[in-house]
């Protein structure tokens, strides 16, 4: 059952500027959705629409089973957000600001320092916005879309300004929301290695058009697929010609011979021919079939 479905979703700032084209993203209930692309790449832009922040010109948004358009202000009742910023009064404290939204949402005032504990600020509740740095600030602002528990939590980029330990600690509290609370989310991060560590679904986005959608185990598989052989051997030029004899493209490499991906079994048989021939093989691994590799395979065939 899913969560968020957007169909034919496009927007233009111009005639001349298309930022977004035919998104139709897919978010299954209780999962942790990973919306992955380069800067500019049209993420915050798909989350201001999803959130009714900008005016949508063409495409639908369902949430919940509900169309947007029909039932904005019952859905926004239920979703949680942090879009760039968080939007705080620096002259009041963490407690304070949350305090506002307390009033908003009608929760119960303890919920302001449960959320301040789950995201490490239960310190500074009494510390004035102002004087926060750019990750507490970044962390304020997360208690902020959890103040209500919310069904969907919708963040961008939450980890900005966090250093590593911080950027673990959110991770590991959205991966408690989504497990404990079946809260579904939707994060938005150009951060390659951080989405793979969270999310169990990924979308990934390049100049406004969604290349990919599915499970992180159906992008773990297209990346044992796009993996090179890399292969290490004692003459490197003695097994050029072996692997050319038995029709296999391969190239050297500074790290020695890469040939292109092949299944395990073809590996083996590969091996053995080598050395049949002679060819002393050192070592037998894969390269290219980290997420990065896949994400700038993605992007750079729709460079032209």
């Amino acid at each position: 059952m899913l969560c968020l479905e957007t169909s034919n979703l496009c927007h233009r700032y111009s005639a001349a500027e298309a930022v977004l084209h035919d998104i139709a993203l897919a978010v299954p209930q209780a999962s942790i959705y990973g919306f992955l692309g380069p800067n500019g790449a049209g993420k915050t832009t798909t989350l201001r629409l999803l959130l009714g922040l900008m005016r949508k010109q063409r495409g639908s948004i369902s949430i919940f089973g509900r169309n947007l358009d029909t039932h904005r202000v019952e859905i926004l009742r239920q979703v949680g957000s942090l879009i760039e910023s968080p939007s705080l009064y620096e002259h009041l404290t963490a407690a304070e600001n949350l305090a506002l939204l307390q009033r908003i949402h009608r929760v119960p005032a303890a919920r302001i320092a449960e959320v301040l504990e789950r995201v490490g600020l239960g310190g500074a509740r009494d510390k004035r916005a102002g004087a926060f740095s750019l990750g507490m600030k970044q962390r304020l602002g997360i208690a902020a879309a959890l103040l209500h528990r919310p069904a969907l939590l919708i963040l961008d980029e939450p980890t900005n300004g966090l250093d590593p330990n911080g950027i673990i600690e959110i991770r590991a509290l959205l991966t408690a929301l989504n497990r404990e609370e079946g809260t579904t989310i939707l994060v938005s991060s150009h951060l390659l290695a951080e989405v793979e560590r969270l999310a169990s679904h990924v979308g990934i986005v390049h100049r406004g058009r969604l290349l990919f959608q599915g499970t992180l185990e159906a992008l773990r598989r297209e990346r044992h697929g796009a993996a090179r052989v890399a292969l290490h051997t004692a003459d490197d030029s003695h097994a050029l010609r072996v692997l050319a004899d038995a029709g296999i493209a391969a190239h050297g490499s500074e790290h020695g011979l890469l040939l292109p991906p092949m299944p395990p079994p073809h590996i083996a048989a590969l091996n053995r021919r080598l050395v049949e021939q002679g060819v002393e093989v050192y070592a037998i691994g894969a390269e290219g079939g980290d997420l990065e590799s896949i994400f700038m395979n993605l992007i750079g065939s729709r460079a032209a």
